[in-house]
């Protein structure tokens, strides 16, 4: 009904109605210079029967119009579906460990506008870099194309926060190959990005776990790192274990149970605070933590040793 009414506009005139229709002047769109009055209608219809066919392609070109409004609407709704999809696609890949089959997959939608996927992108080049069989010089570069996708993710969506934390992530990645310079400098970018993933989500355990090991890093930084930074920066990035301890412990708070290392580390945490009873209790918690992953076995055998090194001291 409201594209019937809108047409009405380019119809003709019905018999009978009134003859008083006015065009502004010069709205006939013909060159050359018009007087000071106005026109009315009769004046500029030349052939009644070349206007009124004139009028028909108007009302075809309007309908025409309000036609491709209505395919540009859904072809946006068909490509917010088709995203949809990809993104379940690729959630489930993720969740059942295929890694390589999820980077085969996202790779075919590199070029995307959509936040959503470029992070898992770039989580995906990242977790290809990190296989076994990826040989040395294509982990290089798969680090560096994980990094470019998380940047392009955050310029798309600052308001996302997987897209800060896998920018986070990936610039501490290519700070393994940039020298020590450039890695501390990172530092503060990394902790940046790690305290707005947090602050958009508090809920994401993974975002805090993160950040709790940013903090365990700075913690154990070795003296001769210190006095490089020293040296490079007036102030440079620093941290203590119990502010590690405060993200872990929040981190499970916010998801019990939901990482073997992040139970490791509090393990660990609690070793260098000489509470050892504390650290036992979660590293037998991470020792006891269902192994599904390759990452997970690693925990098990690390949180094994190290409680094999109480007894032995007992």
């Amino acid at each position: 009904m409201a594209l019937a009414a809108r047409l009405r506009r380019f119809l003709p005139l019905r018999r009978g109605a009134a003859p008083g229709f006015w065009l502004p002047t010069g709205t006939s769109g013909s060159r050359g210079p018009r007087g000071p009055g106005r026109f009315r209608v009769s004046e500029v219809l030349g052939n009644p029967g070349t206007f009124k066919r004139g009028l028909l392609v108007s009302a075809l070109s309007y309908l025409g119009f309000e036609t491709y409004q209505v395919i540009s609407q859904g072809a946006v709704v068909n490509a917010t579906a088709k995203v949809e999809e990809i993104l379940e696609q690729a959630d489930y890949l993720y969740e059942s460990g295929e890694t390589e089959k999820l980077y085969q997959l996202l790779t075919q939608y590199k070029e995307s506008e959509d936040a959503e996927l470029l992070w898992r992108l770039a989580r995906a080049s990242r977790d290809v870099a990190q296989l076994s069989r990826t040989s040395e010089e294509e982990k290089k570069q798969l680090v560096y194309e994980a990094l470019e996708y998380a940047k392009r993710a955050l310029e798309k969506n600052e308001s996302n926060f997987a897209a800060h934390k896998w920018y986070a992530i990936c610039i501490s990645d290519v700070g393994d190959y940039e020298g020590i310079k450039v890695k501390i400098a990172n530092a503060y970018i990394i902790k940046k990005h790690f305290e707005k993933a947090i602050e958009l989500n508090p809920k994401d355990a993974t975002s805090i776990h993160l950040m709790g090991i940013w903090c365990y890093t700075f913690a154990e930084m070795p003296w001769y790192q210190r006095r490089i930074a020293k040296v490079l920066f007036a102030t440079p990035p620093s941290s203590t274990y119990e502010e590690a301890l405060g993200y872990f412990h929040r981190a499970e708070q916010v998801d019990p149970n939901f990482y073997s290392k992040n139970l490791l580390l509090l393990g660990k945490t609690y070793l260098k605070l000489h509470n050892k009873k504390l650290a036992a209790f979660w590293l037998l918690k991470a020792k006891d933590y269902p192994a599904h992953t390759e990452e997970d076995k690693q925990v098990h055998t690390e949180a094994a040793q190290l409680l094999t090194g109480f007894s032995d001291k007992h």
